[in-house]
């Protein structure tokens, strides 16, 4: 079929819906909507069969969803309504949660229902929780939704309205601030970090601190430490450390209160972001070795098993600093001093890399000479994991990828990716020619001309495509949870094997042989040319981009790159988990995705 996404972002979820539609067959083209006229003029432009809206915060028009048939995703069980649905998901410490396709009428939340997915709700950030379990959910729901219309003969399931008897609606209000601040004075660390969950990555919780107003964004629990609720005790890896009642929390990121006529402001690592406000507080470094057992906070930790380690690391937003790209390659160095056969990069559940660190960039003093020490930074990082002869390294990507992310996940032997990834394997929406060393992986892998395909078209690669492409070498079906557990089984297995010997003597021998035809010194330098005069040159269209990206300005209209229908994937699309659905069909739907 042909169908038009409509949505208020090109976001995670609808990257997701973009690439596995495609995956499926279907002819897709792309709308970000501001207003209604904007909607009206997409489906007068594409006249689609069907109209899908993984992420709509604008009501569809009476005369386009009487029209066209419009499925909407609302990321909540069926009754759920309100735009914060997650939100209370979180806030309300809830166990299970769900995702609801439904048709689109005059009451929001309230049409048909075309699907419904039941998902897990793990301690974990909304944002986390929202690209993993929800968009896994999601995914289920819009296939079968779609699939559902395309046979033409499924009707869908009426929902109760919500003063009819029986009917389970519960219509949520928007959550506030006020129902999201934190007394510091009396609340726990359990509930101090529910709060932050519910708030990440957007709002974040509106605080004060040091005599400002701040948002605080994310959160985790610190036992060992403790002092007057409130008080800040403690720095670790750019974050601060603030007390609770019974424990404190790590809080990595804070963003200022936008001021009344001010530009928007942004998140940064929280140490960064307070400035010359902080007082003098002990850094509590926590060793990447020092906790296999993964109590203490850190957002990058080294363990072993046997003759494979596990190096795993997990930064805000996927996003790496010049800071954080040093520090990871000082514990790559330090695990590759230790005699093992099989190294794991990655392997955590949420987001591997979208490579350099914008926001740290746009917040120094000269955003041109950080841009290059941050893309030296990662480069350095991809050489070490490419040059590594005495091991076989493995990225495990648990998560989505994009830019640089991609590309060092490439650097390794074996790229293993769960199947709810999506990767951004492509530079030129920011401006970028690109660096870490993508003109040597990218063709390696997939050849000269689907590497300049990629590169041009800048779509988002499902797991499943990436896997015919030969971009990653395995995917992993299981749930999020689960993908370290399975990816650890999986390298165990790896260092077991006979041949694994041979294949590392290969490796060193095939290294000789590339610095024989062409250094990879050679790669990196002709990728930093291009590099070195985008961030020299102010009028570069980089700097106004990241500016835009970082401040979250909205596009002025659906970007070229979208704007064309994209065709189907051209391999045959693969067998997807459909979920466990609710409602008039619930026989026709298979468990919910579990532990492999």
């Amino acid at each position: 079929m042909h169908l038009l996404l409509v949505a208020s972002a090109f976001n995670s979820l609808t990257q997701r819906v973009h690439a596995e539609l495609r995956d499926h067959g279907h002819s897709v083209a792309v709308e970000l909507v501001r207003h209604a006229d904007c909607l009206r003029e997409a489906v007068r432009r594409h006249e689609p069969e069907l109209v899908v809206a993984p992420m709509l915060k604008t009501a569809i028009p009476h005369d386009v969803w009487s029209a066209y048939t419009c499925l909407v995703v609302h990321p909540g069980p069926i009754g759920d309504r309100g735009p914060s649905s997650l939100d209370w998901a979180l806030h309300e410490d809830a166990s299970e949660w769900g995702v609801t396709v439904l048709q689109a009428n005059a009451e929001m939340d309230a049409g048909d229902v075309w699907a419904s997915v039941a998902c897990a709700v793990p301690p974990v950030a909304k944002s986390d929780l929202y690209r993993n379990e929800v968009a896994d959910a999601a995914l289920a729901a819009v296939l079968l939704g779609v699939e559902r219309f395309a046979g033409g003969t499924y009707v869908p399931w009426r929902q109760p309205g919500a003063n009819e008897a029986g009917g389970a609606v519960r219509i949520r209000p928007y959550l506030t601030q006020a129902d999201r601040r934190i007394d510091w004075a009396s609340e726990s660390t359990e509930t101090v970090l529910r709060k932050l969950r519910a708030a990440d990555s957007q709002p974040g919780v509106l605080d004060e601190l040091l005599g400002a107003e701040w948002y605080l964004h994310g959160g985790h629990p610190e036992d060992a430490l403790g002092g007057r609720p409130g008080a800040l005790l403690a720095t670790r890896a750019g974050a601060v450390c603030r007390a609770t009642t019974d424990g404190a929390v790590w809080i990595p990121e804070l963003r200022p209160r936008r001021g009344s006529g001010q530009p928007a402001t942004f998140r940064l690592p929280a140490v960064q972001a307070l400035g010359d406000l902080l007082p003098p507080l002990p850094e509590h470094p926590a060793q990447p070795a020092a906790d296999a057992a993964g109590r203490i906070w850190s957002d990058i930790r080294y363990r072993e098993d046997g003759q494979v380690g596990f190096l795993s690391f997990s930064f805000p937003g996927g996003a790496m600093s010049t800071d954080q790209c040093r520090r990871l390659l000082a514990a790559y160095r330090e695990a590759c001093s230790s005699p093992t056969s099989v190294l794991v990069l990655g392997g955590g559940r949420d987001f591997f890399s979208n490579g350099i660190h914008l926001n740290v960039i746009e917040a120094a003093d000269d955003p041109g000479g950080e841009s290059w020490a941050n893309i030296n930074a990662i480069d350095d990082l991809v050489e070490a994991v490419l040059t590594t002869t005495d091991r076989l390294v493995v990225s495990a990507v648990g998560g989505n990828a994009a830019a640089g992310g991609v590309m060092l996940a490439l650097a390794a032997d074996e790229v293993w990716c769960r199947a709810g990834s999506v990767l951004n394997p492509h530079y030129r929406l920011m401006g970028l020619y690109g660096s870490e060393y993508w003109t040597y992986t990218l063709p390696r892998r997939v050849g000269s001309e689907a590497a300049e395909r990629l590169t041009r078209e800048a779509l988002p690669v499902s797991a499943s495509a990436a896997l015919r492409l030969g971009l990653v070498d395995r995917v992993i079906e299981c749930a999020p949870q689960a993908f370290g557990r399975e990816a650890g089984r999986l390298a165990a297995q790896l260092a077991a094997l006979p041949a694994t010997p041979a294949r590392v003597r290969e490796k060193k021998a095939e290294l000789d042989r590339q610095e024989s035809v062409k250094p990879l010194a050679a790669y990196r330098e002709e990728e930093l040319a291009f590099m070195r005069r985008t961030f020299r040159d102010p009028d570069a269209p980089y700097h106004a981009l990241r500016r835009a990206f970082v401040r979250k300005e909205a596009p002025p209209g659906t970007p070229p790159h979208l704007d064309a229908p994209a065709s189907a994937s051209r391999a045959a699309p693969s067998a997807r988990p459909k979920g466990r659905v609710t409602g008039t069909a619930a026989a026709d739907g298979a468990p919910a995705p579990g532990a492999c």
